[in-house]
């Protein structure tokens, strides 16, 4: 290393290279170092030029080595492949699955009923006025003509009971009548009216 005194302060010769052998140009010595005697195989320019002409492409105006052409034939063919197995040219003889689709339901068909509407009543309401604790034939039909009309006292069982008191107050109060769970003229009108 130059500008530096051997020995001097930060020194150290340890990082120093040693310089490398220069071949000699000579016929005879061809490819030989001066220093270590070693032949070094050397190609001759022609064969060198030559050689380097067949492992280098011009291709617009660009110098591709040979892996470079490798490597764009390949990505070439890669991508003719894939434009090939996107239109199915791989596909063995098996037809194409069907399309999915959803099945339409239809609705039920409506019928027209050609029975003859039953004009009597399925309920009969009763016919005089009742209280709480009256039993009967009149009871039952008070009972079932509260349940026929929403107001349900529960199974007709001919006893004017607390279940039918209720459900009489209540069918009251729907129709705007005085809320005392007893059959008045009133309240029985009102119940063979709804009815009717």
């Amino acid at each position: 290393m130059e500008g530096h005194q051997e020995g001097g302060p930060g020194y150290d010769d340890w990082f120093d290279e040693p310089e490398p052998p220069t071949e000699t140009q000579s016929g005879a010595n061809r490819g030989v170092y001066e220093d270590a005697g070693e032949e070094v195989w050397v190609l001759p320019e022609e064969e060198e030029a030559g050689s380097h002409a067949q492992r280098e492409f011009v291709i617009g105006g660009r110098h591709l080595t040979m892996t470079q052409v490798a490597i764009i034939g390949l990505s070439v063919i890669a991508v003719i492949l894939a434009i090939a197995a996107a239109a199915g040219a791989f596909d063995s003889g098996k037809a194409a699955a069907p399309p999915v689709s959803t099945p339409t339901v239809k609705p039920p068909a409506t019928t027209t009923n050609t029975t003859p509407a039953n004009t009597t009543p399925a309920v009969t309401a009763p016919s005089e006025t009742l209280k709480p604790g009256d039993t009967g034939t009149q009871v039952k039909d008070l009972q079932r003509s509260l349940a026929a009309l929403g107001f349900s006292p529960g199974t007709p069982d001919g006893d004017y009971g607390p279940a039918t008191q209720v459900a009489v107050e209540k069918f009251q109060v729907a129709k705007g009548l005085a809320e005392d769970g007893i059959v008045g003229p009133a309240t029985l009108a009102a119940i063979q009216r709804a009815l009717g």
